[in-house]
């Protein structure tokens, strides 16, 4: 098992989801401009990325730049499924967030080509060497205990969720929906022996059966539900538990003691793009040192941009990391899925 404990080894593969539906408007014409021949001045994203990300950072590219954008929100999975249902017609421009390596390799028909000019300024293992999909944040898979009824449970990693107390009361969601959920699968199956590992599934099973048959319907319910008291701990992602803490909600984050992954965060612009240009310049925004300052001052995600730090988050220094095997991950992605998907069916 690989292991690390600083930043510039941790690599990555895969994402951080929120469920909440945008306001939908009419989109048409060309790739660079509309059917009149002016050019457009709009861009459609699809995101899965928390409100925090998406209220300060679409702010600030239609300041900077004068597009106006509509924002589409849902979980990673239902994303995915909607850019394949649309992919002879696509209405959207942008897909950010939950993108990865192991999302491209799948579905590599759905991606423009373009390779920001910002993007040299990035550490090389953050680079976009597919050509298709763009780097801009890092964020680790993380368990967000609710203290107030944590009580005196001790909750320090993933074998601590084995505890007959905790039973019916860990939230989670589905990895075949929920990049968060898939993220956390890999870190626990990594964690505790390997991907293929047979005391790393002896542990799923076990814990699978400490669900007691709840799984949520999404990312943003599972730290909202430790945050409402409706579950003592839940498998999560750090940045919007960050928020949660900062915003004085009776929380912590632990990072597993076997282990976190920290996964890259990923943009990519949608073949068939009817605003073209208008996606490549947001591209170029996310990875430029003003949307990477917002970032590191305003929200609780780590810059990619190893020049900006983070104001509100635990030096990554401080947290044991382990490492991520992306072309693993990559080729077995479904199969890892399909596997969590008939033990959970088993255990019903």
């Amino acid at each position: 098992m690989a292991q690390n404990k600083g930043l510039g080894k941790v690599i990555a593969a895969g994402l951080a989801a929120v469920l909440c539906l945008g306001l939908l408007s009419a989109c048409s014409g060309s790739k660079d401009g509309n059917a009149s021949g002016s050019k457009s001045n709009k861009l459609v994203i699809y995101s899965p990325n928390s409100e925090g990300i998406m209220n300060n950072i679409i702010p600030a590219f239609e300041e900077e730049t004068g597009i106006k954008v509509e924002v589409i929100s849902a979980g990673a999975g239902e994303i995915i499924k909607r850019l394949l249902s649309e992919a002879n017609n696509p209405y959207c421009d942008i897909n950010f967030g939950g993108i990865n390596y192991a999302i491209y390799k799948q579905n590599p028909e759905l991606f423009e080509r373009y390779v920001s000019p910002n993007d040299k300024n990035l550490a090389p293992e953050f680079q976009n060497t597919t050509g298709f999909y763009t780097n801009y944040t890092i964020n680790g898979s993380c368990l967000l205990v609710n203290k107030n009824l944590a009580a005196n449970i001790k909750i320090e990693g993933y074998a601590d969720l084995l505890n007959p107390a905790l039973k019916g009361k860990i939230a989670t969601s589905d990895p075949a929906n929920s990049s968060s959920a898939f993220a956390q699968l890999t870190n626990i199956l990594l964690a505790m022996g390997g991907y293929e590992n047979a005391g790393a599934w002896d542990y799923m099973e076990k814990l699978v059966k400490q669900w007691d048959g709840k799984v949520l319907s999404g990312s943003s319910a599972v730290y909202k539900g430790v945050a409402d008291g409706e579950y003592t701990v839940g498998l999560t992602y750090e940045d919007p538990c960050a928020t949660l803490v900062a915003n004085g909600a009776p929380v912590e984050i632990v990072f597993p003691k076997e282990g976190a992954v920290f996964l890259p965060s990923g943009a990519a612009i949608i073949k068939g793009s009817k605003n073209l240009e208008n996606a490549q310049k947001f591209i170029d925004f996310l990875i430029s040192e003003k949307a990477q300052s917002i970032f590191g001052e305003k929200l609780t995600n780590r810059p990619i941009l190893a020049s900006v730090p983070s104001k509100n988050l635990e030096p990554i220094g401080n947290i044991y990391t382990i490492v991520e095997d992306i072309p693993y991950i990559a080729d077995h992605k479904n199969e890892l899925t399909d596997r969590y998907k008939k033990l959970f069916a088993s255990l019903q």
